[in-house]
């Protein structure tokens, strides 16, 4: 029923995000030891979610319209372009934020009341995306080929 059809592209991408986000949970509880639902919506992290998510929609439009389809050729562009935000920029952006809260810190460390932290976790490493993208594929390929025969 869903095999072939824009629900399975959009069904796959969404699960691989979501896949990635648990797996952040998952990973943070057995660091921590402790619950923390935040981790569910936050950036940053092991494995890249927006890269798990656009990686499995472009493979799943590559198994149904081809890989050398104009619809994969746009599929994996928009790929490229979140995975290299994920890594680049918002990562550069994070390091910024680290940089501005040790600052803050050191003027308000006589006395003053603390400016609010900036969150410094937004971006990924190359390794994150790339274990993302290796999700991304895999949940494509799995649903395409054994969950939606």
């Amino acid at each position: 029923m869903l095999l072939n059809t824009s629900y399975e592209i959009i069904i796959n991408g969404i699960e691989a995000a979501l896949v990635a986000q648990l797996l952040k949970f998952i990973g943070h509880l057995i660091k921590t030891k402790k619950v923390d639902f935040q981790v569910l919506a936050t950036t940053g992290g092991m494995p890249s979610a927006h890269t798990a998510g656009v990686i499995s929609l472009s493979s799943t439009v590559g198994f149904i319209c081809g890989f050398e389809s104009v619809e994969f050729a746009i599929a994996l562009g928009y790929s490229l372009v979140v995975m290299y935000d994920a890594a680049g920029l918002r990562r550069s952006t994070g390091k910024i934020a680290a940089c501005l809260n040790k600052i803050c810190d050191d003027f308000y460390a006589h006395g003053q009341v603390p400016a609010e932290r900036l969150k410094e976790l937004l971006g990924h490493t190359p390794f994150e995306v790339f274990v993302g993208a290796l999700l991304g594929i895999y949940i494509a390929y799995a649903n395409h080929f054994f969950l939606f025969q």
